[in-house]
Formats: structure tokens, sequence, C-alpha cells
């Protein structure tokens, strides 16, 4: 049966071998874990990490650019829609509140 490893053990494992304080072969032993599974660890981590630490400032702000935009359309939708109730109304001979 295999054995499942969490997240946060995985992530301790790979700043342990960052640490390079002790070889790879050393903490496969510790944490019977195959060198080989530790190394696939590793390069994830390395692969992973200039995602996790790129400026999102650039992506907030075009969504917020885009979420602002499509308020103004649904205004000028809400607009145009009033406009033609009013309309609407004055010609079917309904009275205004």
């Amino acid at each position: 049966m295999r054995k499942k490893y969490t997240g946060d053990l995985k992530a301790q494992i790979v700043m342990e071998m960052l640490k390079e304080e002790k070889t790879i072969s050393q903490i496969a032993s510790e944490y019977e874990v195959h060198p080989t599974q530790l190394n696939k660890w590793k390069s994830i981590v390395k692969e992973s990490l200039p995602k996790i630490l790129e400026d999102n400032r650039k992506k907030d702000n075009a969504l917020e650019k885009a979420q602002q935009r499509q308020i103004e359309e649904l205004y000028a939708e809400v607009g145009r829609l009033t406009t033609q109730l009013t309309w609407i109304k004055k010609k079917s001979g309904i009275k205004l509140e």
C-alpha cells in the first residue's frame, strides 16, 4: 500500500532539502521516502515558486478595471430599459407614478 504524505510534510521535507545540511539519501532514509520522489517534489517547488512569488497587483488592477467596465455597462442598460419602460407606459396610457 502506498504511503500518502500531506502537503505540509512534503513542504517541510523540501525545505530541509533546500537547506542542504543533509544529503538527499539521509533525508530519504529519515522520512522513508524514495530519493527519486524527493527530487520530484523539489523540482515541483522550484517550478511553482516563480508563480507563487509573482506580483499579482497587475492582475488585480486588470480585474478591477474589467469589473468597473461591467458595472458601467449594466448601469447604462438599466438607464435604457427605464427609458423604454417610461415610453411604453406613456404610449399605452398607463399612468406614471
